[in-house]
């Protein structure tokens, strides 16, 4: 792994952390995340990995690391994916590796893995359904998430099934420029 600053324009970690910024915490389409990246609980960090195995090995470090550190130093992990996997099919079939380390680990239950990808595309849509952007990122990502984090955050949200809903109504509801500026470089953005 490699959290090296590189140069700005090309430093996956400032462009993830403008993202978030941007786009998760900006747009609110995720109620869970302003708390923990303002008290500076998000670790963003790369796998310069280039195959699978190694791929799983960096996730398998993150997910120890987590696990011998309390929610309130890390509470949640973003592992930014810079050399492999550009591939929303192929990005997809590690989702299952990944889901696969977590039960042979015994983890599963404790942690899961939430998916970013910049051609994420749920099924049964189009590239350009506006739906998919709720889960476009600028790189892949598998977001590490403390199970007892999430359950907390949704039980003191009122109605957290209408998130997606609530979150689509406010990706249709950005203008044509907002829409550009926030994800003009992801696939199918022009719309």
């Amino acid at each position: 792994m490699n959290d090296m600053e590189k140069t700005e324009t090309t430093d996956p970690i400032k462009q993830t952390r403008q993202w978030l910024e941007d786009v998760v915490i900006g747009l609110n389409l995720c109620p869970f995340a302003r708390k923990p990246f303002n008290a500076g609980q998000v670790r963003l960090t790369v796998s310069d990995s280039r195959n699978v195995e190694t791929l799983l090995g960096d996730l398998h470090e993150e997910l120890d690391r987590m696990d011998r550190t309390p929610a309130d130093d890390i509470d949640t992990t973003l592992l930014i994916i810079t050399e492999q996997l550009e591939d929303f099919l192929d990005y997809n079939d590690v989702l299952d590796l990944a889901d696969g380390l977590l039960e042979q680990q015994g983890w599963e239950g404790t942690y899961q893995i939430a998916s970013f990808h910049p051609a994420y595309q749920f099924a049964d849509t189009a590239v350009d359904d506006r739906e998919n952007y709720t889960n476009r990122a600028p790189y892949p990502i598998l977001h590490i998430l403390r199970e007892a984090s999430l359950d907390k955050g949704l039980a003191s949200y009122p109605n957290p099934e209408q998130i997606p809903e609530r979150n689509m109504d406010t990706l249709n509801g950005l203008t044509e420029a907002q829409w550009l500026t926030l994800f003009g470089g992801l696939p199918g953005a022009r719309r």
